[in-house]
């Protein structure tokens, strides 16, 4: 059994939360990781850059100049790429960046992110999260009491409204809940702080996965 200390609101011990290690995978997926890793940023771009070819600038056709007997460099049309203000030679053009990844790879990936944060003793288990107001300052508070600071990633059970709102003005803390969580934020913060009953969430993710179920 692997155990994550838990902490309460004032950041004192307050137990072990056990989960078996036949849960965890430490022999492989690290290549499933990656690939989640770069599907998620992939999928992240929008892919609407977009520039003009010689073609498509609009202008006239006429020749700057003629040919021969001015003494300068010949030249045709104002579009050319030479010119600015003329086309662009292999510019971007809107595409489709998207990756996908099957569900036992991610699977693996998620199973292997958490067992990686658990060795590096990196996730935390509380009993709760509660503020007294949906405020900045509150949820400030809360941090320095767990002893936590950003960045930081905080797991819920279900979505909690008033902890979203105090915690969206603080710079790199996201507040998430446990059925949503995917392996980039995992690897993103060196700091997990997760409920109880989020974890419990949390575990059953992992026996879903190791099982192959969806």
């Amino acid at each position: 059994m692997s155990k994550l200390p838990i902490k309460d609101l004032q950041g004192k011990a307050a137990g072990e939360y056990d989960i078996a290690d036949d849960l965890l995978i430490y022999d492989k997926g690290l290549q499933a990781v990656q690939d989640a890793v770069v599907a998620h940023r992939a999928n992240l771009r929008q892919g609407s850059a977009s520039t003009l070819g010689k073609g498509e600038v609009a202008g006239s056709n006429r020749k700057l100049w003629k040919q021969k007997g001015t003494g300068r460099a010949r030249t045709g049309l104002r579009q050319s790429p030479v010119w600015r203000g003329g086309g662009v030679v292999f510019g971007p053009k809107p595409r489709d960046f998207s990756r996908t990844q099957n569900k036992r790879e991610a699977r693996l990936a998620f199973r292997r992110a958490v067992s990686e944060k658990i060795a590096a003793g990196q996730i935390v288990v509380v009993e709760d999260l509660t503020v007294s107001a949906p405020k900045t300052r509150e949820f400030a508070s809360l941090m320095q009491g767990l002893g936590v600071s950003a960045p930081a990633l905080f797991v819920t059970d279900g979505v909690q409204t008033d902890i979203v709102r105090a915690a969206r003005n603080i710079p790199r803390v996201e507040v998430i809940t446990a059925d949503s969580m995917h392996t980039y934020q995992l690897l993103r913060y060196p700091t997990i702080v997760v409920t109880r009953a989020a974890m419990a969430g949390l575990e059953e993710r992992l026996r879903k996965a190791k099982g192959g179920k969806a």
